[in-house]
């Protein structure tokens, strides 16, 4: 699981609280949404193309379907994860021609602001960006 060391504190994690996004856990019975819209939008996006309304709309509408807010960062967390492993990406790689690594992550990090669709802000991280961005290896 993605958690920002200041979010965890703020929250008071491994204190018998670990916060809002333990709801987000799969062992909590959360189901990670698969954001096919949104996986295609951010290879679209890395590579420099034009993204479809289409795709957009898939993406922002799938995203916004998930109920806890604080489970939306963690799910494009998550698919991000499954992108690298899929495409067998490693530090400092490409994903596939044309799209690096950490431009991926900058893509994927800001796809609530791209669909204003709201999400948590803890410690006073940039709004609209998942708060893991700067946890996340490039």
């Amino acid at each position: 699981m993605l958690v920002a060391t200041p979010m965890a504190a703020e929250y008071g994690a491994g204190s018998g609280n670990s916060g809002p996004w333990m709801w987000c856990d799969p062992a909590m019975g959360h189901r990670a949404s698969a954001l096919t819209g949104c996986r295609e939008m951010v290879k679209l996006q890395c590579v420099g193309s034009q993204v479809p309304e289409a795709v957009l709309r898939d993406c922002c509408q799938q995203l916004a379907g998930i109920i806890n807010d604080w489970c939306r960062c963690h799910d494009l967390g998550s698919m991000l994860d499954s992108m690298y492993q899929e495409l067998g990406a490693r530090e400092g790689s490409e994903v596939f021609p044309g799209c690096r690594k950490e431009v991926m992550k900058l893509t994927a990090v800001s796809v609530p602001e791209v669909c204003k669709v709201p999400i948590p802000n803890p410690s006073g991280y940039k709004a609209g960006v998942c708060y893991w961005a700067a946890y996340l290896d490039a």
